[in-house]
């Protein structure tokens, strides 16, 4: 009988890195034998949460000229005016978050699609995805409308299944003295291992190929 292997990703829909990321991510899922698993670590949310000020929204504008050029990912005009110039807005997660959990009971092999979405609505759309309402028209418009409808409807299962799924996010963290997001653990089967994050950002195909010959 062949072995599990799993990759678990560690990751804050509103993390900078972890949008530069998903490309890699994106080719985890063309290798056959492995599954992999989606655990938010709320790095952004409940008490992580903060105001978008002018200082922070410099430093995340300056980081982002750095993901650019390592990944290509596109952090547009619109973000950077409609999102990082909005005091208006805070950088929370939950809802995102929400959002992310509400696919998981509802369609949990679309979680990935859901969560690329969401980072595409914020840093090419230039989207409030700290908005219910946004996240709900994100999900419906990849056709998770029970996910869409679950997030509205903001169940108590939801809540609870959401605290649950970041609860475990930060105990994986802890344990295996990540330092922060993007993290990934490897488990071959046998054994789990954090890999080496700067791996997600070298060159395209790299992680995959990595894991393929693991």
């Amino acid at each position: 009988m062949s072995r599990t292997r799993t990759v678990t990703y560690l990751f804050d829909p509103l993390c900078g890195w972890c949008y530069g990321a998903s490309p890699a991510i994106a080719t985890l899922r063309e290798i056959g034998d492995l599954a992999l698993e989606l655990l938010p670590t709320g790095l952004f949310s409940g008490a992580g949460a903060r105001p978008l000020d002018e200082g922070f929204a410099a430093h995340a504008w300056a980081a982002d000229q750095r993901i650019h050029a390592l990944t290509g990912q596109v952090f547009s005009e619109r973000y950077r005016t409609g999102v990082l110039a909005d005091r208006r807005q805070r950088l929370d997660s939950g809802p995102a978050t929400l959002a992310l959990t509400a696919v998981a009971l509802t369609a949990p092999e679309r979680e990935f699609a859901a969560l690329a979405a969401i980072q595409s609505a914020r840093y090419a759309d230039g989207r409030d995805i700290t908005a219910p309402a946004v996240l709900a028209h994100v999900l419906a418009g990849l056709g998770l409308d029970v996910a869409a409808s679950l997030l509205a409807e903001g169940a108590e299962e939801l809540t609870v299944a959401d605290a649950g799924r970041v609860e475990r996010g930060r105990q994986l963290m802890a344990a295996y003295r990540a330092n922060g997001v993007p993290t990934l653990l490897f488990d071959d089967g046998s054994h789990r291992r954090k890999l080496n994050s700067e791996i997600l950002f070298a060159k395209p195909g790299r992680l995959a190929a990595v894991l393929s010959a693991a």
